[in-house]
């Protein structure tokens, strides 16, 4: 059969509240707004440090997939992985910053994905997430950390969610960035 077909019919379905939450983050997302807050507010060419298994891209999530993932794994690890890049971000921001409010404002809105998940997610999604970061990473577990500029790690965070709730969630047409 085609690949991805059953990702697409959407029948590992996403959750209302889940839907509601990632139309909310899109909102915030919005490219002027990363442009803003991630890159004009911060000194030239700054960088956050994150583990190797923090950064998790379009072409991850394209390989796993082709390895047959379950897309509510997939969601989950999404959710672990970005809500953790908003915190490292959140914490290098004293409370005067520009940015504090904005990434602090991310920060809720992750924290409310975290109870929508921790309602009906069974532990062994989080197992199957477990091991996809070891997957994921096993290659690289070498050099533990890279640095990565807060916007690049936002963009990434955008492109991944769009690519697991555009359709469950039917986000609509993308504009800009």
């Amino acid at each position: 059969g085609c690949p991805g077909v059953l990702a697409v019919l959407g029948l590992e379905a996403a959750a209302p509240g889940e839907c509601e939450l990632t139309r909310l983050l899109q909102d915030k997302l919005q490219y002027e707004m990363r442009l803003q807050y991630m890159k004009h507010y911060f000194p030239i060419d700054y960088t956050v440090q994150v583990q190797y298994e923090e950064v998790l891209r379009p072409s991850n999530i394209t390989r796993l997939r082709n390895r047959t993932v379950s897309e509510a794994a997939l969601r989950y690890l999404w959710f672990h992985v970005s809500s953790q890049a908003v915190l490292r971000i959140h914490e290098v921001l004293p409370e005067k910053h520009p940015s504090w409010k904005y990434t602090h404002e991310l920060c809720q809105l992750f924290d409310a994905l975290g109870k929508e998940y921790s309602k009906y997610r069974q532990t062994d999604v989080e197992t199957a997430v477990a091991d996809l970061v070891e997957l994921i990473h096993s290659a690289g577990a070498e050099r533990r950390s890279k640095a990565v500029r807060p916007k690049a790690l936002l963009d990434n965070c955008l492109k991944v969610m769009r690519m697991l709730y555009g359709v469950p969630c039917e986000l609509g047409v993308w504009v800009g960035g």
